[in-house]
């Protein structure tokens, strides 16, 4: 199998978007585009559980062919790790899929596999897990809501720079907010292979205001574009790298 970069959005919010495109519809633009949406809906211990709020983060997941979970605000540390490492299983999986149906034939799939032969595919996924490049864009939604939420975000995401550094692979991390504050979304951290600078940044972040979750979705898709352009003129002597999705 050939190695590229699997590219994620990893959105982590608590509401219903109120303003701007539908949110599943751009996770289906992006999700065409090579670039994963995983969401996280994070709920606060002592509110109930708002049900649209709920049935959006799983559509928006879905249509953007990533993972969902809801979670409370105390478990979000492990849920930001889990999801991302389950998106990448998720998306090896389906890519092998694709090859064993071009190698095997069109009815041919992991699942129909005998269990022996499926066991030595799974190692082949767990192994690409490893070593292949990885880029994450972690939208955050900061709307009044999610005030109290924040502390919380900024210390799951150290402990996925953490967690994911481990990887044998290339990392690359970029953290946006919205609503912006003149766009859909504002910069927080540059990419770069590791959230060092999440500490210093998150305090001083402002919530309030609307929730334009689809027209964000659909900037930060953008900054993927940007980063490959950017890339390719910081220095002549550097190798070129693909980045080309699987």
């Amino acid at each position: 199998m050939k190695k590229g970069t699997l590219k994620q959005i990893l959105l982590i919010t608590d509401g219903c978007s109120n303003k701007g495109e539908d949110p599943s519809a751009v996770a289906a633009l992006a999700a065409q585009q090579g670039i994963t949406v995983n969401v996280i809906g994070v709920l606060e211990d002592d509110r109930s559980e708002d049900p649209m709020g709920l049935q959006e983060v799983e559509d928006i997941a879905m249509s953007g062919e990533g993972v969902s979970q809801i979670v409370y605000k105390q478990s979000l540390s492990q849920t930001v790790q889990t999801v991302t490492k389950q998106a990448m299983t998720q998306t090896l999986q389906g890519v092998v899929n694709q090859e064993l149906k071009q190698i095997l034939g069109s009815k041919q799939s992991l699942e129909e596999l005998p269990p022996e032969q499926r066991g030595e595919v799974m190692e082949v996924v767990e192994d690409l897990g490893e070593t292949c490049d990885l880029e994450v864009l972690v939208l955050v939604d900061t709307s009044a809501s999610m005030s109290n939420k924040l502390p919380t975000v900024r210390e799951a995401l150290i402990d996925l720079s953490v967690s994911m550094n481990a990887r044998i692979g290339r990392n690359r991390f970029a953290i946006y907010s919205f609503p912006g504050k003149k766009k859909a979304i504002d910069k927080v951290s540059d990419w770069a292979s590791k959230l060092d600078s999440v500490s210093s940044v998150f305090p001083k972040l402002t919530s309030g205001g609307i929730t334009p979750t689809g027209p964000a979705i659909k900037d930060a898709m953008y900054e993927f574009g940007k980063k490959s352009l950017k890339r390719s003129f910081m220095r002549e002597d550097e190798p070129n790298i693909e980045e080309a999705g699987y």
